[in-house]
C-alpha cells in the first residue's frame, strides 16, 4: 500500500534527479515498515506546508530504490537528507519534533 498524499510526492528513480536539482530540497529516506518513519510522515506534510514556495519536500522508499538510498548514504531510515541545488547539504536520522524540525529547517533559508 503507497501512503497517497499530494504535499509530498513520492519520488522514483524516474524524477527524483529532477526533483533535488534546483533550490533546497528535503527528501525524506522511509519505508512502510518503519514505525519512526509513520509517525514522522504528519510532520513532513506539516512542514511542506510550512516552507511552501521555499522548500521542497519529496519521499524516497528506500526498499523501492535501493540505488538512491546507497547514493546518498541512507543506512538508517527514518534519514531526512537536505539538499541545495542537487548537492546535499546536511541529513540527519529518527524521529524529531516539529518544532526541532522546524528550526533546523529555517536554518537553510
Amino acid at each position: 500500500m503507497k501512503m497517497e498524499n499530494d504535499k509530498v510526492p513520492e519520488l522514483t528513480n524516474g524524477e527524483f534527479y529532477d526533483f533535488i536539482k534546483e533550490g533546497i530540497v528535503v527528501i525524506d529516506f522511509f519505508a512502510e515498515w518503519c514505525m519512526p518513519c509513520l509517525m514522522m510522515a504528519p510532520v513532513i506534510e506539516d512542514m511542506a506546508e510550512k516552507f511552501k514556495g521555499k522548500i521542497k519536500f519529496g519521499k524516497v522508499n528506500v526498499g523501492d530504490n535501493e540505488d538512491i538510498a546507497q547514493e546518498f548514504e541512507v543506512s538508517s531510515i527514518p534519514n531526512f537528507t537536505i539538499l541545495k541545488n542537487g548537492e546535499k547539504i546536511d541529513s540527519f536520522t529518527g524521529a524529531v519534533s516539529a518544532e526541532e524540525f522546524e528550526e533546523k529547517l529555517r536554518g537553510y533559508l
